[in-house]
Parts: structure tokens; C-alpha cells; sequence
């Protein structure tokens, strides 16, 4: 099993472009991933703090009808987390948030203080519940006791808009790369912290700090990734792009899937082979690639992925 932590929230899409009506669909990039990685055939579970308001109804009914373990979920007093979503003429997605004394953000050691099942190989997270207070530090806690025995992948998924220091958050994604057997970011992520600096630069010294293997997504250019001894540059497949959102978190729920299928997940990384690695990403590559071909958080199925 691969359990991912953080955030699951209602994204607020336009239904055309005059602003007049929106959809609220279910989403959030932990809960994105978890839900990709189900449809991909690897048993999922999101461990999340899930509110008992409507639209967090709607998220447990959306995440459990696609396969997503909910058994390790937090019933949550607080409201869901909403994100306002604006989409460019190319289909990129941005987003504003309402976070303000929110479920997903409040964390407590008691949450997180059960043992994980024994079945779990890996634990995914990132994105806001580790950026935000008070949960952030909570969250960082729970993974350096989930080290042992498990393969800890982190996505910064870096947010602007939330208004957090870049400073303080590069201190946050150094200190998160000290806990991580693997670090994906975009290349936006990497532009909001470190301007004009080289991607592959801002990797390998990111790697340094302990991840087995930094990736780097660059949308239509595909991905860089970086290990203690190789640098790989694959290419994206060819794709008609409606929109990007969610393409981040199908992306590593290929790579995850993929590695699981190889039996490599489980512990550190530090002995996987380049072969492997590459197929990964160009698995998850291949599966973001439908993401963006089709509208929102809609990950493929496996009978999708040839």
C-alpha cells in the first residue's frame, strides 16, 4: 500500500469565461495523487483531515468510489478547505485559496501518533498541510518516525499565493529533502525559490541533502532527474493539453506505481538502478500526459496506460 498525507479540498473551477458560475469539483494534491495512484491498480489510502460539511462529504464519496482507503482518515471538525481556480488561455491552472481555520492545516500529534499498518510500503506528502501552520511541523514529525521501513517521497508543491516567506520556504524544503528518499518538484517550484538559478544545480544540491533522487517536472519538456551518480532528461509524450491541473501529482503517482510494481519501494532508494528509475518516470510522464489531454484532477485508469 501507498498512504499519502495532506490536504483534500474542493476546487472551485469556472464553468466558462465569464466568471459568472463555478463547479465545485473534489481535489487537493495529496488527495489527487492518492486517487491517481488507486486508478493506476496499487492498493491507495489518504490519511487526511476530512470535514464532517458538504463538501466533505463529497470528498470522502469521490475519493472512496475510486478506491481510495479511507480508514486512516481524521474526522474533522473544521471546513474544508477551498481553492479558487483560474485557468490561462493555454489551460495552466492558478489557484487562490480560503485556508483560514480550515480542517487540513490542523494537525495534532495525537493524529498522527498511531503506527502505521504493516502493509504500507510508502508514504507520499507535500504540498500545503506540510507548508502551513499549525500542522506543518506535526507533519514533519510524523515522517521522520515513518523513515524506518518506509519509502518517503515529498512534492514541495509551492504556493505563492499563501503568502509565505521564499526564504522560510527554502529553509522548509531543505529541511524536507533531509527526510525524503524522494523529492519531486516542478520547475515553477524551483523558479519561485531560486530565480534563474539552473534546474539541474538547484537538484543536485538538493540531492546532496539526502534524497536518493530529486526530479524536476518541466510540463511539454518532460523531466530531470537527478541521483548521486547519473543526471536522466526524458521527454514528455506528445499530448493535446485542455489543462494542467493535477498533471503534478498523476505524474508522481506513475513514478510511485511504477517502482511499486518493480518491488522497490519499501525503504531508502539508494541501490536503485537507473534502469528502473527511468522507467518510472517515463511511466509517470505517460500517465500526466492523459491528465492534461482531458479536463481537471482526472487521472487515467491502468486499462488506460497501454
Amino acid at each position: 500500500m501507498i498512504v499519502v498525507c495532506g490536504e483534500a479540498l474542493i476546487d472551485l473551477v469556472p464553468d466558462d469565461s465569464s466568471g459568472q458560475r463555478w463547479t465545485a469539483i473534489p481535489g487537493g494534491s495529496p488527495a489527487n495523487a492518492a486517487l491517481a495512484v488507486a486508478r493506476l491498480g496499487v492498493p491507495s489510502a489518504l490519511l487526511a483531515r476530512l470535514s464532517g460539511d458538504s463538501f466533505g462529504r463529497r470528498l470522502r464519496g469521490h475519493l472512496a468510489s475510486n478506491g481510495v482507503d479511507l480508514s486512516l482518515a481524521i474526522d474533522a471538525a473544521e471546513p474544508s478547505t477551498l481553492a479558487i481556480v483560474e485557468l490561462d488561455e493555454t489551460g495552466a491552472a492558478s489557484y487562490r485559496f480560503d485556508i483560514h481555520g480550515t480542517a487540513d492545516w490542523q494537525w495534532s500529534e495525537a493524529e498522527l501518533s498511531r503506527a502505521l499498518p504493516p502493509a504500507v510500503q510508502a508514504v507520499h506528502t507535500g504540498s500545503m498541510a506540510l507548508t502551513l501552520p499549525p500542522g506543518g511541523f506535526v507533519l514533519e514529525g510524523f515522517l521522520a518516525r515513518a523513515r524506518e521501513g518506509h519509502t518517503i517521497s515529498i512534492d514541495p508543491n509551492i504556493r505563492p499565493s499563501l503568502g509565505v516567506d521564499v526564504a522560510v520556504l527554502k529553509t522548509m524544503v531543505d529541511r524536507w529533502c533531509g527526510l525524503a528518499d524522494i523529492v519531486k518538484a516542478s520547475s515553477e517550484d524551483v523558479e519561485v525559490l531560486y530565480p534563474g538559478d539552473e534546474l539541474e544545480a538547484v537538484a543536485r544540491r538538493w540531492q546532496a541533502l539526502g534524497p536518493a533522487v530529486v526530479l524536476i517536472t518541466l510540463g511539454a519538456g518532460g523531466a530531470l532527474a537527478v541521483t548521486a551518480t547519473a543526471v536522466h532528461r526524458l521527454p514528455a509524450p506528445p499530448t493535446v493539453v485542455v489543462d494542467t491541473v493535477a498533471a503534478g501529482d498523476t505524474f508522481t503517482a506513475g513514478l510511485l506505481t511504477s517502482l511499486h510494481g518493480a518491488g522497490a519501494l519499501g525503504g531508502r532508494l539508494d541501490d536503485l538502478s537507473d534502469d528502473l528509475l527511468v522507467e518510472a518516470i517515463r511511466y509517470g510522464l505517460r500517465a500526466a500526459a492523459i491528465t492534461c489531454s482531458r479536463a481537471g484532477a482526472n487521472p487515467p485508469y491502468l486499462s488506460e496506460m497501454g
